[in-house]
């Protein structure tokens, strides 16, 4: 660096000028390498198996959980349910709505089991290079046209108790010449159905409310004016013009709950939906965090998974003329909203949930006796119940597990995300030893360490100066279903989208 500098001269033969320089603006000057002109090589094309015009095209992708099969045996990463499809313990053959069509594929509910039934889905078999896979079928919006895409990881033979025979094995298609995408598949359907566990219907809360998600514009944020608001089939609704702050409760402030000054501390939570990508990064962590069982297939399939904060994914149009073809898709983590005036609370028989002084929705396991009246009562679907005996409390070696910071639920208990109440209390002690209060993020919550967007913030809302306490004052703040009044603690920023409006929506 400092022989080019000399070399070239540069700020006068100041180099700490010159490197300041260099460092503020990002890049060296006068260091562009010459344009090249480059011209594209057809022949290319020409070379492209013959197999490729006839049939479809099939791409072959690590799974996003299991990635090339090396973590099949991962019980976490096998009930995780996929970004998009929501699909767990399973691989599918993803096709776009009109290939499905095409080739008369669907997907039906039954009536038996679970909150929604369950999803019997059509089977097809592939056909590619001599070789045949039959494999369950899954409609994907947005998915290319004459295209089908298979992830890799699944039909493992031998891959440990979790994970052998689960799923189908893409590997048996697959071929070295055509290693991550071919032509020349061919597809038909067969008369066989298949139960996929997707999480996607579970507890969902279509029809209470139309602002569940909302979107907008970087030009109407920057302009001053509201997010548009999106329910989860997309049509748009009239603009809102009353600001959200605090915890996110809305204009009707009229409650029977009595008033509580939080003289401390008061936690809350703000998700960005413009920076949540669906990773599931967050379920993973809590999950570890908080000693969440693995309840298995048969138990998903039925609606009882046991996870404390879900990803909602919506699909909207947001203009487009065909929104199966060419849909928005946005995500949207759903933990416990910690509710200011909780309704799971006060149908308790035994006060097993409590409100803590800190405003935390506290559970006190050792008292639940299982009436899941608070279930019942929880317009956000997020609490969970242990139907079954699902943690090993017999086998020593599991013990070691767990968390021991966390408590380990039993069968007949209700549980839910906690904020991480154990990480609240680490930081508290930590701080009264050095006689000081609990700095702003000092405690962060699983969910939040994990993050690589930092969709999810956590905090003390109580301080004006903290992250979470300005993100609430945004105008982009709402709150899931405000009309309740619950108040929750926990609220969301909507999802924003820089479209070009030069670009013709098709």
């Amino acid at each position: 660096m400092r022989s080019y500098w000399q070399s070239q001269n540069i700020a006068g033969g100041d180099f700490e000028a010159f490197w300041r320089k260099s460092v503020h603006d990002g890049f060296i000057a006068n260091t562009a390498l010459p344009a090249k002109t480059v011209t594209l090589k057809t022949d290319a094309f020409a070379k492209l198996p013959e197999s490729s015009a006839t049939g479809m095209e099939i791409a072959f992708r690590p799974d996003p959980t299991l990635f090339d099969g090396r973590f099949a045996n991962n019980g976490w990463l096998q009930e995780l349910p996929k970004p998009l499809t929501k699909i767990t313990w399973d691989n599918a053959v993803m096709m776009s709505p009109a290939t499905a069509q095409k080739y008369g594929v669907s997907r039906s509910f039954g009536n038996s089991g679970g909150e929604h039934g369950r999803s019997y889905v059509n089977m097809v078999e592939l056909s590619y290079q001599g070789r045949k896979l039959k494999a369950v079928a899954w409609i994907v919006p947005g998915h290319a046209n004459d295209s089908i895409t298979l992830h890799l990881g699944y039909g493992r033979t031998n891959a440990g108790r979790v994970g052998t025979n689960t799923g189908f094995n893409a590997y048996s298609l697959r071929t070295s010449t055509e290693s991550w995408a071919g032509g020349g598949v061919d597809l038909k359907k067969i008369d066989e159905t298949y139960e996929v566990a997707c999480t996607q219907g579970h507890q969902v809360m279509e029809g209470r409310d139309n602002d569940i998600l909302r979107t907008g514009t970087f030009t109407g944020y920057k302009s001053g004016g509201d997010s548009e608001h999106k329910s989860e089939h997309g049509e748009k609704k009239e603009e809102h013009g009353e600001k959200k702050g605090g915890h996110g409760s809305s204009h009707h402030d009229i409650s029977m709950y009595p008033t509580w000054e939080y003289k401390s501390y008061a936690w809350g939570m703000a998700i960005d939906l413009a920076t949540c990508i669906g990773c599931n990064a967050c379920a993973v962590a809590c999950q570890s965090e908080n000693n969440i069982p693995v309840i298995g297939k048969e138990q998903v399939l039925i609606g009882r998974h046991m996870h404390w904060i879900r990803i909602d994914r919506y699909y909207t149009d947001n203009g487009h003329d065909h929104a199966l073809d060419n849909p928005e898709a946005y995500f949207q983590p759903v933990p416990c909203m910690q509710c200011e005036n909780a309704s799971c609370e006060v149908v308790c028989p035994v006060n097993a949930t409590t409100h803590s002084s800190e405003g935390l929705n506290d559970m006190v396991y050792n008292r639940c006796v299982g009436t899941r009246y608070c279930a019942n009562n929880c317009p956000y679907k997020v609490r969970r119940f242990n139907y079954l005996q699902y943690t090993d409390f017999s086998t020593p070696v599991l013990k070691l597990l767990n968390n021991p910071d966390v408590t380990v639920r039993s069968r007949g208990v209700m549980e839910k995300c906690t904020y991480c109440v154990q990480r609240i209390n680490y930081a508290r002690i930590e701080a009264e030893k050095e006689n000081r209060p609990i700095k702003d993020g000092e405690v962060v919550t699983a969910c939040q360490a994990v993050c690589p967007t930092e969709a999810i913030v956590f905090g003390n809302i109580n301080d004006p100066e903290s992250k979470v306490a300005k993100l609430k004052a945004e105008q982009r703040n709402y709150a899931l279903v405000e009309e309740l009044n619950t108040k929750p603690r926990t609220t969301y920023l909507a999802a924003l989208r820089n479209p070009n409006p030069e670009l013709k929506k098709g």
